[in-house]
Protein backbone atom coordinates (compact mmCIF):
# COMPACT_ATOMS: atom_id res chain seq x y z
CA UNK A 1 0.00 0.00 0.00
CA UNK A 2 2.81 2.10 -0.18
CA UNK A 3 2.14 3.82 -3.29
CA UNK A 4 -1.46 4.79 -2.52
CA UNK A 5 -0.58 8.24 -2.49
CA UNK A 6 1.66 8.06 -5.50
CA UNK A 7 -1.56 7.83 -7.77
CA UNK A 8 -3.17 10.87 -9.04
CA UNK A 9 -6.61 9.76 -8.43
CA UNK A 10 -8.52 8.05 -5.77
CA UNK A 11 -12.42 6.62 -5.94
CA UNK A 12 -13.39 5.66 -1.99
CA UNK A 13 -16.63 3.76 -2.33
CA UNK A 14 -18.24 1.67 0.02
CA UNK A 15 -21.93 0.48 1.49
CA UNK A 16 -23.77 3.26 3.07
CA UNK A 17 -23.06 4.05 6.67
CA UNK A 18 -19.55 2.68 6.60
CA UNK A 19 -18.11 6.40 7.22
CA UNK A 20 -16.48 6.40 3.08
CA UNK A 21 -16.63 10.05 3.89
CA UNK A 22 -14.09 9.55 7.06
CA UNK A 23 -11.78 7.95 5.03
CA UNK A 24 -12.19 9.77 2.53
CA UNK A 25 -11.00 13.31 4.67
CA UNK A 26 -8.31 11.65 6.30
CA UNK A 27 -7.01 10.57 3.09
CA UNK A 28 -7.24 13.95 1.80
CA UNK A 29 -5.63 15.24 4.88
CA UNK A 30 -2.55 12.64 5.14
CA UNK A 31 -1.92 13.14 1.02
CA UNK A 32 -1.86 16.90 1.98
CA UNK A 33 0.33 16.85 5.23
CA UNK A 34 2.78 15.10 3.37
CA UNK A 35 2.69 18.11 0.84
CA UNK A 36 0.75 16.98 -2.17
CA UNK A 37 -1.72 19.92 -3.39
CA UNK A 38 -5.19 17.51 -2.81
CA UNK A 39 -8.50 18.09 -4.12
CA UNK A 40 -11.05 15.58 -2.05
CA UNK A 41 -14.63 15.54 -4.12
CA UNK A 42 -17.80 14.89 -2.62
CA UNK A 43 -20.31 13.04 -5.20
CA UNK A 44 -23.18 12.68 -3.14
CA UNK A 45 -22.90 16.23 -2.15
CA UNK A 46 -24.54 15.46 1.20
CA UNK A 47 -22.48 18.08 2.88
CA UNK A 48 -20.72 15.17 5.26
CA UNK A 49 -17.15 16.28 4.01
CA UNK A 50 -17.39 19.76 4.59
CA UNK A 51 -17.98 19.23 8.38
CA UNK A 52 -14.89 16.54 8.25
CA UNK A 53 -13.34 19.76 8.16
CA UNK A 54 -15.26 21.76 10.02
CA UNK A 55 -15.66 23.74 6.84
CA UNK A 56 -18.47 26.05 5.60
CA UNK A 57 -20.45 24.01 2.86
CA UNK A 58 -18.82 22.82 -0.14
CA UNK A 59 -19.88 24.03 -3.72
CA UNK A 60 -18.85 22.96 -7.12
CA UNK A 61 -15.79 25.53 -7.47
CA UNK A 62 -12.95 24.51 -4.91
CA UNK A 63 -12.49 26.31 -1.30
CA UNK A 64 -9.27 25.96 0.20
CA UNK A 65 -10.07 24.04 3.58
CA UNK A 66 -6.63 23.10 5.09
CA UNK A 67 -2.83 23.80 3.92
CA UNK A 68 -2.30 22.04 0.75
CA UNK A 69 -5.88 20.70 0.37
CA UNK A 70 -9.30 22.07 -1.48
CA UNK A 71 -12.47 20.93 -0.97
CA UNK A 72 -15.37 20.86 -3.44
CA UNK A 73 -19.27 19.11 -4.01
CA UNK A 74 -20.02 17.69 -7.32
CA UNK A 75 -22.88 19.31 -9.74
CA UNK A 76 -23.32 17.66 -12.63
CA UNK A 77 -24.85 20.64 -14.36
CA UNK A 78 -21.87 23.01 -12.99
CA UNK A 79 -19.50 20.33 -14.50
CA UNK A 80 -21.57 20.21 -17.79
CA UNK A 81 -21.43 24.26 -18.45
CA UNK A 82 -17.45 24.00 -17.34
CA UNK A 83 -17.28 21.49 -19.97
CA UNK A 84 -18.94 23.51 -22.61
CA UNK A 85 -17.12 26.92 -21.59
CA UNK A 86 -13.63 25.11 -22.06
CA UNK A 87 -14.72 23.58 -25.88
CA UNK A 88 -16.67 26.76 -27.08
CA UNK A 89 -14.53 29.70 -25.65
CA UNK A 90 -17.59 30.90 -23.98
CA UNK A 91 -17.69 32.34 -20.44
CA UNK A 92 -19.50 29.53 -18.11
CA UNK A 93 -22.81 31.73 -17.72
CA UNK A 94 -23.16 33.19 -21.24
CA UNK A 95 -24.95 30.97 -24.40
CA UNK A 96 -25.06 27.68 -22.84
CA UNK A 97 -28.41 28.51 -20.88
CA UNK A 98 -30.25 26.01 -23.65
CA UNK A 99 -28.03 23.30 -23.66
CA UNK A 100 -27.67 22.84 -19.57
CA UNK A 101 -31.44 23.06 -19.32
CA UNK A 102 -31.37 20.34 -22.19
CA UNK A 103 -29.13 18.01 -19.67
CA UNK A 104 -31.76 16.16 -17.83
CA UNK A 105 -33.50 15.61 -20.55
CA UNK A 106 -30.77 13.88 -22.12
CA UNK A 107 -28.93 12.10 -19.71
CA UNK A 108 -32.18 10.51 -19.03
CA UNK A 109 -32.65 9.42 -22.92
CA UNK A 110 -28.75 7.92 -22.82
CA UNK A 111 -27.58 5.97 -20.05
CA UNK A 112 -23.94 6.64 -18.84
CA UNK A 113 -24.13 10.74 -19.80
CA UNK A 114 -24.44 12.09 -15.97
CA UNK A 115 -21.32 9.38 -15.20
CA UNK A 116 -19.49 10.53 -17.89
CA UNK A 117 -19.68 14.71 -16.86
CA UNK A 118 -19.10 13.56 -13.26
CA UNK A 119 -15.94 11.21 -14.10
CA UNK A 120 -14.89 13.62 -16.52
CA UNK A 121 -14.71 16.80 -14.56
CA UNK A 122 -12.41 14.36 -12.00
CA UNK A 123 -10.58 12.87 -14.74
CA UNK A 124 -9.70 16.35 -16.67
CA UNK A 125 -8.64 18.01 -12.96
CA UNK A 126 -6.21 14.99 -13.48
CA UNK A 127 -4.80 15.74 -17.15
CA UNK A 128 -4.64 19.54 -16.05
CA UNK A 129 -2.36 18.40 -13.30
CA UNK A 130 -3.77 21.45 -10.96
CA UNK A 131 -3.60 18.85 -8.26
CA UNK A 132 -1.05 16.28 -7.34
CA UNK A 133 -4.06 13.89 -6.61
CA UNK A 134 -7.91 13.66 -6.20
CA UNK A 135 -9.19 11.75 -3.51
CA UNK A 136 -13.53 11.68 -4.48
CA UNK A 137 -15.80 10.50 -1.92
CA UNK A 138 -17.86 8.57 -4.46
CA UNK A 139 -21.23 7.10 -4.86
CA UNK A 140 -21.77 3.91 -2.28
CA UNK A 141 -20.93 0.32 -4.15
CA UNK A 142 -24.22 -0.03 -5.45
CA UNK A 143 -23.86 2.75 -7.80
CA UNK A 144 -20.10 3.07 -8.43
CA UNK A 145 -19.66 0.50 -11.08
CA UNK A 146 -21.83 1.85 -13.37
CA UNK A 147 -20.08 5.19 -12.56
CA UNK A 148 -16.51 4.49 -13.74
CA UNK A 149 -17.72 2.14 -16.52
CA UNK A 150 -19.45 4.72 -18.26
CA UNK A 151 -16.55 5.89 -20.09
CA UNK A 152 -15.78 2.09 -21.25
CA UNK A 153 -19.20 1.41 -22.67
CA UNK A 154 -20.36 4.59 -24.41
CA UNK A 155 -16.37 3.86 -25.86
CA UNK A 156 -17.55 0.59 -26.91
CA UNK A 157 -20.46 2.14 -28.74
CA UNK A 158 -19.60 5.25 -30.49
CA UNK A 159 -16.28 4.53 -32.88
CA UNK A 160 -15.71 8.34 -33.91
CA UNK A 161 -16.04 11.59 -33.76
CA UNK A 162 -15.83 13.62 -30.66
CA UNK A 163 -17.42 11.50 -27.87
CA UNK A 164 -14.53 8.88 -28.59
CA UNK A 165 -11.62 11.41 -28.21
CA UNK A 166 -13.03 12.48 -24.91
CA UNK A 167 -14.15 9.09 -23.61
CA UNK A 168 -10.44 7.69 -24.78
CA UNK A 169 -8.77 10.17 -22.78
CA UNK A 170 -10.89 9.47 -19.65
CA UNK A 171 -9.87 5.35 -20.26
CA UNK A 172 -6.49 6.63 -20.53
CA UNK A 173 -6.30 7.66 -17.37
CA UNK A 174 -8.52 5.42 -15.78
CA UNK A 175 -7.46 2.45 -16.70
CA UNK A 176 -4.16 3.47 -15.67
CA UNK A 177 -3.22 1.57 -12.02
CA UNK A 178 0.38 4.07 -11.73
CA UNK A 179 -2.62 6.93 -11.93
CA UNK A 180 -6.19 5.64 -10.61
CA UNK A 181 -7.61 3.69 -8.11
CA UNK A 182 -10.40 2.24 -6.44
CA UNK A 183 -10.62 1.96 -2.66
CA UNK A 184 -13.41 0.03 -0.65
CA UNK A 185 -14.60 0.76 2.80
CA UNK A 186 -15.97 -1.71 4.99
CA UNK A 187 -16.86 -2.66 8.24
CA UNK A 188 -16.36 -5.78 10.40
CA UNK A 189 -19.87 -6.68 9.47
CA UNK A 190 -22.24 -9.35 7.97
CA UNK A 191 -23.58 -7.13 5.35
CA UNK A 192 -20.75 -4.57 4.82
CA UNK A 193 -18.39 -7.38 4.03
CA UNK A 194 -20.88 -9.29 1.98
CA UNK A 195 -21.25 -6.39 0.01
CA UNK A 196 -17.23 -5.64 -0.11
CA UNK A 197 -16.49 -9.21 -1.33
CA UNK A 198 -19.29 -8.83 -4.27
CA UNK A 199 -17.84 -5.12 -5.00
CA UNK A 200 -14.30 -6.54 -5.59
CA UNK A 201 -15.74 -9.16 -7.90
CA UNK A 202 -17.60 -6.30 -9.78
CA UNK A 203 -14.85 -3.90 -10.70
CA UNK A 204 -12.27 -6.40 -11.63
CA UNK A 205 -14.83 -7.99 -14.50
CA UNK A 206 -17.15 -5.04 -15.26
CA UNK A 207 -14.33 -2.06 -14.71
CA UNK A 208 -10.85 -1.05 -16.14
CA UNK A 209 -10.15 0.26 -12.76
CA UNK A 210 -7.37 -0.74 -10.68
CA UNK A 211 -8.04 -2.17 -6.93
CA UNK A 212 -6.35 -0.41 -4.84
CA UNK A 213 -7.16 -2.23 -1.66
CA UNK A 214 -9.70 -2.26 1.13
CA UNK A 215 -10.16 -0.30 4.49
CA UNK A 216 -11.88 -1.78 6.89
CA UNK A 217 -12.93 0.76 9.35
CA UNK A 218 -14.32 1.09 13.37
CA UNK A 219 -12.32 -2.09 14.10
CA UNK A 220 -12.58 -2.62 17.61
CA UNK A 221 -9.31 -3.00 20.06
CA UNK A 222 -9.40 -5.62 21.79
CA UNK A 223 -9.70 -4.94 25.68
CA UNK A 224 -9.74 -8.12 27.16
CA UNK A 225 -8.06 -11.52 27.26
CA UNK A 226 -9.33 -15.05 28.47
CA UNK A 227 -8.22 -14.36 31.78
CA UNK A 228 -10.69 -10.55 32.25
CA UNK A 229 -13.39 -12.86 30.47
CA UNK A 230 -12.61 -15.29 33.77
CA UNK A 231 -13.09 -12.62 35.98
CA UNK A 232 -16.32 -11.41 34.83
CA UNK A 233 -17.90 -14.59 34.86
CA UNK A 234 -16.40 -15.04 38.61
CA UNK A 235 -17.79 -12.04 39.17
CA UNK A 236 -21.20 -12.06 37.95
CA UNK A 237 -24.17 -13.06 40.46
CA UNK A 238 -24.50 -14.07 44.14
CA UNK A 239 -21.65 -12.67 46.64
CA UNK A 240 -19.08 -11.77 44.36
CA UNK A 241 -21.26 -9.22 42.57
CA UNK A 242 -22.68 -7.31 45.61
CA UNK A 243 -18.99 -7.25 46.85
CA UNK A 244 -17.98 -5.54 43.50
CA UNK A 245 -20.93 -3.35 43.90
CA UNK A 246 -20.26 -2.34 47.20
CA UNK A 247 -16.70 -1.22 46.53
CA UNK A 248 -18.20 0.65 43.26
CA UNK A 249 -20.53 2.10 45.54
CA UNK A 250 -23.19 1.44 42.63
CA UNK A 251 -24.69 -1.07 40.77
CA UNK A 252 -21.93 -3.55 39.51
CA UNK A 253 -24.44 -5.46 37.20
CA UNK A 254 -24.54 -3.43 34.15
CA UNK A 255 -20.64 -3.14 34.53
CA UNK A 256 -20.58 -6.82 33.72
CA UNK A 257 -23.13 -6.70 31.17
CA UNK A 258 -20.89 -4.14 28.88
CA UNK A 259 -17.62 -5.95 29.53
CA UNK A 260 -19.12 -8.86 28.17
CA UNK A 261 -21.21 -7.26 25.76
CA UNK A 262 -17.95 -5.88 23.89
CA UNK A 263 -16.20 -9.31 23.95
CA UNK A 264 -19.01 -10.86 22.31
CA UNK A 265 -19.01 -7.63 19.62
CA UNK A 266 -15.51 -8.03 18.94
CA UNK A 267 -15.43 -11.46 18.30
CA UNK A 268 -18.57 -11.46 15.84
CA UNK A 269 -16.34 -8.62 14.34
CA UNK A 270 -13.42 -10.95 14.17
CA UNK A 271 -15.35 -13.62 12.26
CA UNK A 272 -16.35 -11.32 9.36
CA UNK A 273 -12.94 -9.50 9.44
CA UNK A 274 -11.19 -13.03 9.02
CA UNK A 275 -14.17 -14.12 6.17
CA UNK A 276 -13.02 -10.81 4.45
CA UNK A 277 -9.55 -11.39 4.11
CA UNK A 278 -9.92 -14.77 3.31
CA UNK A 279 -12.19 -14.01 0.12
CA UNK A 280 -9.59 -11.18 -0.41
CA UNK A 281 -6.21 -13.44 -0.70
CA UNK A 282 -5.98 -14.94 2.73
CA UNK A 283 -4.05 -14.02 5.64
CA UNK A 284 -1.88 -12.02 4.67
CA UNK A 285 -4.01 -10.11 2.17
CA UNK A 286 -1.70 -11.42 -0.81
CA UNK A 287 -4.66 -10.11 -3.74
CA UNK A 288 -6.00 -7.08 -2.21
CA UNK A 289 -4.38 -4.95 0.22
CA UNK A 290 -6.11 -4.43 3.23
CA UNK A 291 -5.82 -0.98 6.09
CA UNK A 292 -7.17 -1.18 9.19
CA UNK A 293 -8.99 2.29 11.22
CA UNK A 294 -9.63 1.53 14.99
CA UNK A 295 -13.15 2.51 16.44
CA UNK A 296 -13.18 6.61 17.34
CA UNK A 297 -14.90 6.63 20.56
CA UNK A 298 -16.32 10.39 19.44
CA UNK A 299 -19.64 11.99 19.78
CA UNK A 300 -19.08 14.59 16.79
CA UNK A 301 -17.15 13.88 13.54
CA UNK A 302 -15.13 17.10 13.05
CA UNK A 303 -11.04 18.10 12.28
CA UNK A 304 -10.11 15.89 15.58
CA UNK A 305 -11.64 12.75 14.10
CA UNK A 306 -9.87 13.43 10.91
CA UNK A 307 -6.73 13.63 12.02
CA UNK A 308 -7.16 10.85 14.21
CA UNK A 309 -8.32 9.08 10.78
CA UNK A 310 -5.21 10.41 8.97
CA UNK A 311 -2.86 9.14 11.48
CA UNK A 312 -4.55 5.74 11.66
CA UNK A 313 -3.79 5.56 7.75
CA UNK A 314 -0.35 6.82 8.29
CA UNK A 315 0.41 3.89 10.62
CA UNK A 316 -1.06 1.55 7.93
CA UNK A 317 0.40 2.77 5.66
CA UNK A 318 4.29 2.87 6.51
CA UNK A 319 3.83 -0.74 8.76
Amino acid sequence: MGDLLDRRLLFVTGKGGVGKTTISAGLAMLAAARGKRTLVCEVDAKGDLASSFEAPPTRFDESQVAPNLWAMSMDSEASLRQYLSLQLRLPRAAGIGLVARMFDFVASAAPGVREIVTVGKLCWEVRERHYDLVVVDAVASGHIVGQLAAPQAINSLVQVGLVRQQTGWMLDILSDPARTGALIVSTPEEMPVTETIELVGRLRSETTVDLAGVVVNRVLPELFGTREEQAFEALSGGEATAFLSRAMGGDAVPLLDAARLMVRTRRSRAEHLERLRDALGGPAGAVVPLLYVPYLFLRSHGMRSTRQVAAALAAELES
